[in-house]
């Protein structure tokens, strides 16, 4: 590994082995063993991750079985497709709608070593580095810093830092990639790839905007939760943040990952949508970069949208929060009425303008189903 990625790269296979032992010596070892290895001893369990020698070993053996039980808890339906398309000698740039913070890309690596191929480094928000443990899970499973926030040359800087990053990753080290079309989660329910991101790809190729994203084999992907994650504690955030700048608690980040792993998803679908090639971007050629940037964004979006799965929740949502039946043939009595027990919890928040707090909460699950309805039209 290049030194000069030290800062933000996950761990070394040499690195394994001591972040094992921090992570069995950990107050939380104990919980994290009830939860991903239910009914073993944790004196077996930390005698096994003691033993590894490699990311793989930890992501063969720890996080499979994470997602395992993440799969069998929380979840009645976990469906896949698109993986058939990709070249198992390439490697691909996964650019993803981000609705959970850690199951988007879990759930994907596990696709990914399920159908024979390599899994990928993740972007690791800096925000999300909240304590020893945390970082030692993560950056023992392919995650790496990504810097947010700080002044305009700052910004720049951890931009084209992350930029080359990337490039080097694909091209040099030979691995996969994931990363979110947008800084953080989507909360609102509206997907969109910020183009920011895709100028932050081209930093590392300014000479030639073509190259620049033809050699990163960008796939779009598209991940559909039933019941949305964190969906309260997004509408509460969306709530606050009407009025002013939110800012997060102290183990707000924390909370917001357990929940995701936790909380009922219901049915959940992650698409591998159609790598966007050469000729795909050389339609863009003769716009200015600026423009570039942005058709290439929209391109994005619509591989992912239209890939994105809508349930009854999606419609009943809708039809609730405008009053009308135009999605009704797409629920029943029953899925309505367990949509609406579900929004009863927003009742136990003490909150002024609780009708506001209700159309936010309808809102996130009834704008996918507008932004659909756009795409459609749109063709």
């Amino acid at each position: 590994m290049k030194n000069q990625f030290d800062d933000i790269r996950p761990y070394n296979d040499s690195e394994i082995p001591a972040a094992m032992q921090r992570i069995v010596d950990s107050d939380f070892f104990g919980l994290l063993c009830t939860y991903v290895y239910p009914g073993k001893n944790p004196a077996d369990v930390r005698k096994m991750m003691l033993s590894f020698r490699s990311i793989r070993d930890f992501q063969l053996e720890v996080m499979r079985c994470v997602n395992e039980q993440v799969i069998a808890r929380s979840t009645t339906a976990f469906t896949y497709s698109g993986v058939e398309q990709l070249d198992s000698q390439k490697h691909y740039l996964f650019v993803s709608n981000h609705r959970d913070i850690m199951l988007d890309t879990c759930l994907l690596q596990y696709i990914l070593y399920k159908n024979g191929h390599e899994t990928s480094e993740i972007t690791f928000g800096a925000n999300l580095m909240s304590s020893p443990l945390v970082i030692d899970i993560g950056k023992s499973n392919k995650m790496f810093r990504v810097e947010r926030g700080g002044n305009m040359k700052d910004f720049y800087l951890s931009s084209k830092h992350l930029s080359d990053y990337i490039r080097y990753v694909l091209t040099e080290k030979g691995q996969s990639l994931w990363i979110a079309q947008r800084n953080g989660r989507t909360k609102d329910g509206n997907d969109l790839t910020d183009q920011g991101v895709i100028k932050m790809f081209c930093m590392s190729e300014p000479m030639d905007k073509i190259k620049a994203l033809a050699d990163l084999h960008i796939v779009p992907v598209a991940v559909s939760y039933e019941w949305e994650s964190c969906d309260i504690l997004k509408t509460l955030e969306l709530y606050e943040s009407r009025s002013r700048k939110y800012i997060k608690k102290p183990g707000e980040d924390l909370n917001s990952i357990l929940t995701g792993i936790v909380q009922p998803k219901g049915r959940v679908n992650i698409t591998i949508c159609p790598e966007v090639t050469e000729a795909d971007l050389r339609q863009f050629e003769q716009c200015t970069n600026n423009e570039y940037h942005r058709l290439v964004a929209q391109l994005l979006d619509e591989r992912i949208l239209s890939a994105y799965q809508l349930t009854p929740n999606n419609y009943v949502a809708h039809d609730l929060r405008y009053g009308q039946q135009l999605y009704r043939e797409h629920y029943t009595d029953e899925e309505r009425d367990t949509f609406m027990a579900y929004m009863e919890k927003l009742n136990e928040f003490d909150i002024a303008e609780p009708d506001v707090l209700k159309d936010i909460f309808l809102g996130i699950y009834s704008n996918p189903v507008d932004a659909k309805a756009r795409l459609k039209a749109s063709k």
